[in-house]
């Protein structure tokens, strides 16, 4: 295997669910040299990749399906901060992760919507009231262990969240 094909297959596996433009700063690889190398990586098994509308995320073939979705919410600013927030403090109501948040009503229930379907938290109603609580709580738990800087230390912008709310 070349250099570039170890460079790249330890940057996907450093930092799991990583998307084609982060492994472009990351390697200093244009473009279409990427998306050759990329390409063969996947073709030969040695990577994992995700497609879906407007979004494409690298993987090491050791991430598992139910770890790949847990990574692709602990990527993204609004998505980690509820799981954050309902790791903090289980039950909340959405009013209670709004605020602790920090974002628009809209945004987290399009976030919060999501992360629900992708089986992250569950809706358990309590007095008449919606509360949502981690599902997989021992899974997070682990991933933001195992990969602590790569999820929670990168400076994020929101312009995903503003990206993504259309």
């Amino acid at each position: 295997m070349t250099d570039r094909n170890l460079q790249l297959q330890e940057i996907i596996e450093n930092n799991p669910g990583i998307q084609f433009r982060e492994i472009m700063r990351s390697s200093g690889l244009k473009n279409g040299v990427l998306s050759h190398y990329l390409g063969k990586l996947e073709k030969n098994g040695i990577i994992k990749v995700t497609r879906e509308p407007r979004q494409t995320r690298f993987f090491s073939p050791k991430i598992t399906k139910d770890e790949s979705i847990v990574i692709k919410a602990l990527r993204k600013q609004t998505p980690r901060d509820l799981l954050l927030a309902l790791v903090k403090q289980d039950g909340l109501e959405f009013a209670e992760l709004v605020k602790e948040v920090n974002k628009s009503p809209s945004t987290v229930s399009l976030y919060l919507s999501r992360i629900v379907h992708d089986g992250l938290v569950e809706i358990k109603f309590e007095n008449l009231k919606k509360r949502y609580y981690i599902k997989a709580r021992e899974l997070i738990d682990q991933l933001i262990e195992d990969y602590r800087p790569s999820f929670l230390e990168k400076p994020t912008s929101g312009f995903e969240d503003i990206f993504n709310s259309f």
